[in-house]
């Protein structure tokens, strides 16, 4: 019986890589093939004993200490890769990680390095939206890896699903209404991704290796216009959907409440041009997700829609 091959998997307790694990683990026909290992700082965290129960072999490694990170990629046919701007909120910090990763995903001798990327919003918007820094840093690792040999393939994340429930989507006080309010008109199509099935992109990136090297994989399962959003939470609850409505936001007012949650002037500018691209250029530049789920389809697997995220009841368990 051949040996299994191996997964490295960095972020293991976050979002992303915790889904890439949680496939890797769970799925009978992956977990057949492959082995997880699980990347993390901190080994003894109660997240990271959970992995280790799952089947996980969890090591420890630090993106900010390159030395740590070959030794996790060392033996791995494929790795996953993610880096958090959040956690330094400096772009070059985010870039000095990500190259450190594919130096030493490199020097491992990894087959297929799946980067978590995205586009960068300062050219593709010429220079209109400069300061989306996540995903002009990112953009700049992805260039930087086509720069080597690197065998890679880049996964490029939607608009988190769960983003909607924990704060963009509110019960009115004034009007008993809920409301979906962002500074973009109604029409502004919205690439919509849940963070569960990020190992099923992942996966099929792997399980299609050469059909997806040098290529971008946009990990969304659907465009949906702003209303439309609105219109399948009417759907599911149709009780408390009743006056659910889409407000366009100015951009100021935009701003003005995240810096009124206590956010940055700086931080809060990056996030109100990060919605201001849905409209134009758009968040993947205007570019459909027909090729990537005909790729999810093609390893026998399906992501989840708004709607069904919606029915999953994340954040409105209470509605009816």
């Amino acid at each position: 019986m051949a040996s299994k091959k191996i997964i490295t998997v960095f972020g293991a307790t976050g979002a992303q890589g915790g889904a890439v694990a949680n496939t890797f683990l769970h799925d009978a026909k992956l977990k057949a093939d492959w082995t997880v290992r699980a990347v993390t700082r901190d080994v003894t965290k109660p997240s990271a004993t959970k992995l280790r129960d799952q089947g996980a072999e969890v090591v420890s490694a630090d993106m900010n200490t390159p030395s740590t990170l070959r030794e996790a990629m060392t033996g791995a046919y494929a790795v996953y890769a993610v880096t958090n701007y959040w956690e330094s909120k400096d772009a070059a910090v985010e870039i000095r990680q990500g190259k450190a990763l594919a130096d030493a995903a490199l020097a491992a001798g990894v087959q297929h390095y799946i980067w978590s990327s995205l586009l960068n919003m300062t050219k593709l918007s010429n220079g209109r939206f400069p300061h989306i820094h996540h995903f002009d840093s990112k953009a700049q690792i992805e260039d930087y890896i086509r720069t080597t040999p690197l065998p890679a393939t880049f996964f490029l994340p939607g608009f988190y699903m769960p983003n909607i429930p924990s704060g963009q989507m509110r019960l009115d006080a004034d009007s008993g209404a809920w409301t979906f309010a962002l500074p973009v008109p109604a029409t502004a199509r919205i690439p919509l991704f849940n963070p569960a099935d990020t190992g099923k992109f992942v996966a099929s990136a792997v399980l299609q290796r050469e059909a997806t090297l040098g290529k971008r994989i946009l990990g969304a399962s659907e465009y949906l216009t702003c209303e439309e959003v609105v219109e399948a939470f009417r759907r599911v609850f149709p009780e408390a959907g009743k006056g659910a409505r889409y407000v366009q936001l100015k951009e100021e007012q935009f701003k003005e409440g995240l810096v009124g949650k206590g956010m940055g002037e700086d931080v809060a500018q990056e996030l109100l041009e990060n919605m201001l691209i849905l409209e134009a250029p758009g968040y993947y530049g205007g570019e459909g997700l027909e090729e990537t789920l005909e790729l999810v389809k093609g390893a026998g697997l399906s992501v989840g829609g708004w709607e069904e995220f919606v029915k999953g009841g994340r954040g409105w368990e209470a509605l009816k």
